[in-house]
């Protein structure tokens, strides 16, 4: 794999030291595991292994991957295998795209209190799906879907919202038929709006009122009862957005958009620009004005900042299924949904990794033929000028 020309571990290792010192009284744990993630992944420092051309004999050190989730370099294998798995799930029906946004004024509270804000919010999306669906107004069967997490904007700026993909129709409440949806589109966009707003806000509530919420720093003045109802209700009065997208043309679209989704973390390198005079340009895309491509510079410092605010709870799990996708009955409702539909399971995907090609003959492929500790590694790459970083 080529190298990109600027990665966010260039950035990390030129500026995060003194970000972390810059920034010490808000840094976790947490984030300091995912800065050094960062920079060790595919370095001598988490050793390698050696790689040899079946062609030419060219021999070359692949280092390994960190497999932090944050890391702009460990997405793709977790990816790839992921995919594999759902690709036997997929059923033959048009498939929806819902994205659910939590409203920028409830924002801070979601920064303080991450694992408990975004759990809310998966749950009151999932009820608000299962109960529109439900409804015999609108379709009258039970439904399943994935629900992924993101936490970001094009500009890194928080902005938590969940992508939804839901299959057109379910099961009948009596599981005896399959229910379709119709043509034009899966449930009311303001209907839902106003359901996922309600459950949101009430489930808010609760759990101020059994003080689970931290509230320190800017938020201190909501500590008082008076002041958190307030914001509840400047909540309530807003629109709450719910988007959705026109239907897939089949399940192979579906695919091309989950391997986009499911695991992007807040910024790709390939969106890195330069790096020059402490400042990092990006690009981003303007879906106010056309969907533009346009590029943005931050300070070094802010970029890391902003980065750092995606970092999700250590085990907090940002894929979720629901209804008929639910781990516990996926199977047995998936084979009785494709009995009504009289159809079999699509044959998963494969999962082995393809050998990359030899880049100095450019004819065999490089197969791996011994594993290196760190140590090894260190002693490995003095004799060896064609050693590289090519995993």
């Amino acid at each position: 794999m080529i190298r990109p020309p600027l990665e966010v571990a260039d950035i990390v290792r030129i500026y995060g030291t003194a970000f972390v010192k810059q920034h010490a009284r808000w840094l976790t744990a947490l984030h300091l595991k995912v800065l050094r993630a960062i920079v060790a992944c595919r370095t001598a420092v988490l050793g390698g292994h050696v790689e040899q051309c079946d062609s030419c004999g060219q021999r070359a050190i692949s280092y390994n991957s960190c497999l932090n989730r944050h890391c702009p370099k460990c997405q793709a294998a977790a990816r790839q295998t992921w995919l594999a798995e759902r690709s036997a799930e997929l059923l033959p029906v048009p498939y929806y795209h819902v994205v659910f946004t939590l409203p920028h004024v409830l924002a801070p509270l979601a920064l303080q209190n991450k694992a408990l804000v975004y759990g809310l919010l998966f749950r009151a999306v999932a009820e608000t799906l299962l109960q529109i669906a439900a409804d015999p107004k609108h379709l009258g069967a039970e439904i399943g879907f994935l629900a992924v997490l993101h936490t970001w904007g094009q500009t890194l700026l928080h902005h938590p919202h969940v992508h939804c993909v839901v299959p057109g129709g379910g099961l009948s409440p009596d599981h005896r038929r399959w229910i379709p949806c119709g043509h034009k589109f899966f449930l009311p966009v303001e209907v839902l709006g106003v359901v996922f707003r309600g459950k949101f806000l009430q489930a808010l509530e609760r759990a101020f009122k059994k003080h689970k919420l931290t509230l320190a720093g800017q938020l201190t003045p909501l500590q008082s009862p008076a002041d958190f109802a307030a914001l509840l209700r400047a909540a309530a009065q807003r629109r709450w957005v719910v988007y959705a997208k026109r239907p897939f043309a089949g399940p192979a679209q579906v695919l091309t958009y989950l391997s986009r989704y499911t695991h992007r973390i807040a910024i790709a390198n390939s969106r890195l620009v330069s790096l020059a005079e402490g400042k990092v340009t990006f690009r981003w895309r303007d879906y106010a004005h056309g969907h533009q491509t346009r590029t943005m510079t931050l300070e070094a410092d802010e970029f890391l900042r902003r980065f750092l605010l995606h970092v999700l709870p250590a085990s907090f799990v940002r894929i979720r299924y629901f209804g008929l996708l639910a781990n516990r009955h996926r199977t047995r409702l998936l084979n009785l949904c494709r009995s009504h539909l009289q159809t079999h399971a699509p044959p998963p995907l494969a999962t082995a990794v393809v050998a990359h090609r030899c880049q100095h003959c450019h004819r065999g492929h490089m197969r791996r033929v011994e594993i290196l500790s760190p140590i090894q590694v260190s002693a490995w790459l003095p004799d060896s000028p064609q050693a590289e970083n090519s995993s």
